[in-house]
Order: C-alpha cells, then structure tokens, then sequence
C-alpha cells in the first residue's frame, strides 16, 4: 500500500484526487494539505469530496512520517515549498502543477539528484500519447507546414498559454531544431504582416467551466493534419496522477515526465 499526501485538496483538482485515491486498492489517502487560510482546515477530505468520510483532516502542514509521496497540482508559489519539503525529507513527489518557471524546473532537476519526482504539465494519458504524435508529425512534415496551437480552459484558470500547449510547442520545437523562446509567437492584433513559417503560434481561450482542449494544426496549402485532444472531466489527470504515483514509488532519484511513466522513451 503506497501512502499518498495531496496538495490543495480542497481544490477542484484536489477534491478529484482524493476521489481517485478512494477508487484504488493499492493506494491511500494519509494527509491532505491546504493553505494556512483554508476555509477547509479541519474538514475530512473525503467528506469534502463527496466520497464519504476517509479519516483524514486537512491540515497546514506535512507530517513526513504519514506518507511516501506527494502529490502536487497546486501553484509554483507553494511547488516550491513542497519540494524543498520532500527534498530535505527524502520524499518522493508527482507535480502537476502549471505555470512553473525555468528557475522552478531547474531546482526540481537539481532535487532529482537526491530524491524521485515525475513532472508534467498534464497528466493525461491522451495529452502524453498526443505528445508522441506531434513529434513524429513535426519530424514528417519538417519546415514545409504552418503550426498553431490553439487551447481552451475554464474561466478561472490563472496561467496562459497553458502548461500543456507550452509542453506541445517544446515538443515540435525540439523535434525542428528551433529555440521556442525564439521562434514562439502568442497571439497577433492590428497590422502583423505575412506570418513566418519558421513561427509557431499560440491562442489562447478563456470561458466558463472547459476543462481543458489543445488543437495543433500543421497547415500547407491544400490540406492540414490538426491532432485535438479534448478532456471532458478532472478525473483524466487525476487518474493518471496516480498513475505515476504507483510509478515513481519504485523508481530511484531522477526527475522523470510522464513519457517515462507511460514507457514511451
């Protein structure tokens, strides 16, 4: 039995974590976590799910004796203290969390020396199939395409383009030999002129309760190859947080994605 912590349980993603934990046999639930102004302090995480009482209180505070890993769909503000957390505890840690710097992914790679980590911008089975596919499209089409990625989320999403478009474009970059910084265009308005081919670009949509849709279009003059991925619930990512979760107990330090959870590198 693998003993898992959850970060921002109290979250929409969290609350489906915790319902995910609930669902499986070889995984518990042993610590919730919230921040220190959390209207849910004290409340049972399960209760707060709506799956039922699971006798565990969120609380402020990891106890490093209570779980083998933790898991992180939160802010780069707080992934950072949970990382230092799990580092100096020897913990081991899946993030999920978006909108994280390079100086953040550089410490996580500086923590991988010591302790196991898996880190993602999107958990999903599908996006991380989607991924794979984008390469091998990218490496067949080579520079003779227009690419454009175009990504929709819910209102209260805080962080754009999103983590998974932003995983996407590295992607076809790397497999084109452009630098993303360079070549990376987010959005256009007024007089923008001709679009260079060596761009790749980025839109962006905000609007009620999406959950999240990439579409990567590869377009030439006569026809287009466009790879969607659509998620219609949480659970999606939750389901393959725990995927990793079972992954990365067994794995010895390094930072890992999920490519190396779902064996495809």
């Amino acid at each position: 039995m693998i003993r898992v912590a959850v970060a921002g349980a109290a979250g929409r993603m969290g609350r489906n974590l915790v319902t995910a934990c609930s669902e499986a046999d070889d995984l518990e639930l042993t610590q919730a976590l919230e921040r220190a102004d959390s209207a849910a302090l004290g409340s049972d995480a399960g209760l707060l799910a709506g799956v039922g009482e699971r006798g565990v209180e969120i609380a402020d505070a990891l106890d490093p004796d209570a779980f083998d890993v933790l898991i992180d769909f939160t802010h780069p503000s707080a992934t950072v203290r949970h990382l230092e957390f799990c580092h100096r505890h020897g913990k081991r840690l899946v993030v999920g969390t978006t909108g994280c710097d390079a100086g953040l992914e550089g410490r996580m790679r500086a923590a991988g020396e010591d302790i196991a980590i898996v880190y993602a911008a999107n958990m999903s089975v599908g996006v991380n199939l989607c991924l794979q596919l984008l390469a091998t499209a990218a490496a067949v089409l080579g520079d003779s395409v227009d690419i454009e990625i175009v990504e929709a989320h819910h209102r209260h999403k805080v962080d754009a383009p999103s983590g998974t478009a932003l995983a996407m474009g590295r992607t076809i970059a790397e497999t084109l030999g452009r630098d993303l910084g360079q070549c990376a265009v987010y959005g256009r308005e007024g007089q923008t002129g001709a679009r260079a081919r060596e761009t790749i670009g980025f839109a962006t949509i905000r609007a009620g309760d999406i959950v999240g849709e990439h579409s990567v279009i590869f377009a030439d003059e006569g026809e287009r190859i466009e790879i969607v991925h659509k998620a219609s619930s949480r659970m999606t990512f939750a389901r393959g947080a725990l995927r990793a979760c079972r992954w990365i107990a067994a794995q010895k330090p390094g930072l890992y994605a999920m490519r190396d959870v779902l064996g495809m590198r």
